[in-house]
């Protein structure tokens, strides 16, 4: 039945209800078809994954064509002739022989080639006219016009499920974000099944807030929803339990699924797992190039130059012009430090599509390795405009401020990065960084002792809240500190690379010095003569103890500092313990 000019829509399983796999194959399957009949491709692609990963139907189970209309029939002629056209992109032609169309399947493709008709021609205009990185002032004239004929259809309740999507993205192009949202949500409840709206819906929340306040119909695919935007929004644990309930359920076969857990690992920077499922990945779909560059990322971060350049081999073999292949052999330029190279390929992705998140954040970081302030600065604000929860492009921004020597600015990008990665110690440690240059020590303190409590990837919070006890003359919180950095270093089994080690051991042989703690001391001080930037110093100590031993002076007993070695730290003799240098755990800056 049509109520109120919608087409009625088969009813969908409530939300968390895998119940009846057979059922929601059945829905995957034909909301494909009707996904393809309208052009919309990626939807389509996304429903025929997920159906794949189902076992099959028999026959006498297999989805019904959809039912023709009046409409329909007296329409079809145009509309076979219409999508011809459309398939070859050819959609001006195709509009215009949809003019006049009444059926809701050939009125959506009508607006629909109308409205990529626009974006091809702001496009080849992008490409033609604009370097990479000015600014493209180049609008998609058809925009305002589709929008004043949807809104009417809108109003009148004449727009299907595939109808108000295309409504939402047209008032998404127009910076329209609010009224977006709603039509977006509007067509999840008319037309659960088809991703693409709920994927709009993905790039439009920007916190967790938002999402509560959405008023989502409750069906299965909101459980996929969910996990994607959690996803997105770096709640990675509950994303991940969100996807391994849809495993349990069934699904378990579905590339989508697993490539957006190995996803999942790589922004959590779980590398070793996110290379082992994307490795897995590959031996699925070898073929597949989505999320290849999230792929190449990783194997950049681990400086795997055999698998990257193999893996920019292979892609170039399957599809040299898609967009992950540029960025994956850019990638593979700038591991082999040929940053020019790099930045060319990154600028190839973005004239297949300006759009592209990745590349202008990668293209930032080239910019910066060239020195080339000014461009990295354009380039991660295009990243900022495409995404506003790009954190990579706002630590990005901050560190070229910081090359600028403009710490207000860093202050004000560092701290973007960490609202969108509050767990991250990286920008903590910026953050620091940035306070320290402003000379607001407190705060720096606060940040450093943050980036220590959430788990401090680069190990230097520690020694840099050291350094700056140390500035303000509080000793003991000093030496608690490098006690603190030296039993971490030792307990993560780390060959001690660390500079900043000798630092610590020379800092604690002075500390317990002048506590007259001679055995501590001395123990610190041959610790120094391991490393040669410290070497003297501990000699020359260990020859002042001998002398202060050999004048009979004892060892003071007022102090009851631990002998700090990692083999006797027990839990009873840290300082830590005694006193906690800044009980700033609960803190953020």
């Amino acid at each position: 039945l049509a109520v109120g000019g919608r087409m009625a829509v088969a009813v969908v399983l409530s939300g968390g209800d895998f119940s009846d796999l057979r059922e929601i194959k059945k829905q995957l399957l034909s909301v494909a078809e009707r996904s393809r009949e309208r052009g919309l491709q990626h939807s389509g692609k996304w429903a025929s994954e997920l159906a794949f990963a189902l076992d099959p139907l028999p026959l006498s189970e297999l989805p019904p064509p959809p039912a023709l209309t009046e409409e329909d029939a007296r329409d079809l002629d145009a509309y076979t002739l219409a999508k011809s056209y459309f398939d070859l992109k050819e959609y001006d032609r195709a509009a215009y022989f949809l003019r006049g169309c009444k059926s809701q399947k050939a009125y959506f493709l009508y607006m629909y080639s109308r409205y990529l008709s626009g974006e091809k021609k702001k496009d080849d205009e992008t490409v033609d006219s604009l370097g990479p990185l000015e600014k493209g002032q180049v609008k998609n004239e058809a925009l305002r016009e589709l929008r004043v004929e949807l809104s009417k259809k809108h109003k009148a309740r004449e727009l299907d499920g595939f109808g108000l999507y295309l409504y939402g993205v047209v008032l998404r192009k127009l910076d329209l974000v609010k009224e977006a949202i709603d039509v977006f949500v509007e067509a999840a409840h008319v037309l659960p099944l088809h991703w693409g709206a709920w994927l709009e819906l993905c790039n439009l929340i920007t916190d967790k807030e938002m999402l509560k306040f959405l008023s989502l119909p409750d069906t299965w695919m909101k459980e996929f929803f969910l996990a994607h935007i959690y996803t997105e929004l770096q709640l990675i644990e509950e994303a991940l339990q969100k996807y391994q309930s849809l495993i349990d359920a069934g699904f378990s076969k579905s590339t989508y699924i697993i490539s957006q857990i190995a996803v999942a690992y790589h922004n959590i920077r779980d590398i070793d797992k996110a290379l082992s499922i994307f490795n897995e990945l590959r031996k699925q779909d070898p073929y597949r190039i989505e999320n290849m560059d999230t792929f190449s990322n990783l194997l950049y971060v681990r400086s795997m130059k055999p698998e990257l350049s193999y893996l920019a081999h292979n892609l170039c073999e399957i599809d040299k012009y898609r967009v992950e292949t540029c960025c994956v052999i850019g990638n593979y330029y700038s591991l082999r430090s040929q940053h020019e190279k790099a930045a060319l390929y990154f600028q190839r992705a973005l004239k297949l599509n300006p759009r592209y998140l990745g590349a202008w954040t990668l293209m930032g970081h080239e910019y910066m390795e060239m020195k080339n302030t000014s461009a990295a600065i354009q380039a991660y604000r295009h990243a900022i405009e495409v995404n506003k929860r790009d954190y990579r492009a706002w630590y990005g921004l901050g560190q070229t401020y910081e090359i600028l020597k403009m710490p207000f600015y860093c202050l004000y990008y560092y701290r973007r990065a960490h609202q969108l990665r509050p767990n991250d110690s990286r920008m903590l440690v910026a953050l620091g960084e940035c306070y320290e240059k402003l000379n607001q020590l407190v705060e720096a303190k606060k940040c450093y002792w943050r980036a220590y409590a959430v788990g401090d990837v680069e190990k230097m919070a520690l020694v840099k809240l050291a350094k700056l006890h140390e500035q303000l003359n509080e000793s003991e919180q000093a030496a608690q500190c490098y006690i603190k950095y030296i039993q971490d270093i030792y307990s993560c089994g780390e060959i001690v690379e660390h500079l900043e080690v000798s630092t610590a051991f020379r800092y604690l042989a002075q500390y317990y010095f002048k506590c007259k703690l001679w055995d501590e001391a001395s123990a610190c001080a041959q610790k120094c003569c391991a490393f040669n930037d410290t070497r003297e110093e501990g000699k020359a100590l260990l020859r002042q103890i001998l002398q202060l031993r050999n004048q009979g002076e004892t060892s003071s007993t007022e102090v009851a500092a631990p002998f700090f070695l990692p083999a006797s730290l027990s839990a009873n003799n840290t300082p830590t313990r005694r006193v906690s240098p800044l009980n700033l755990s609960s803190v953020t800056p």
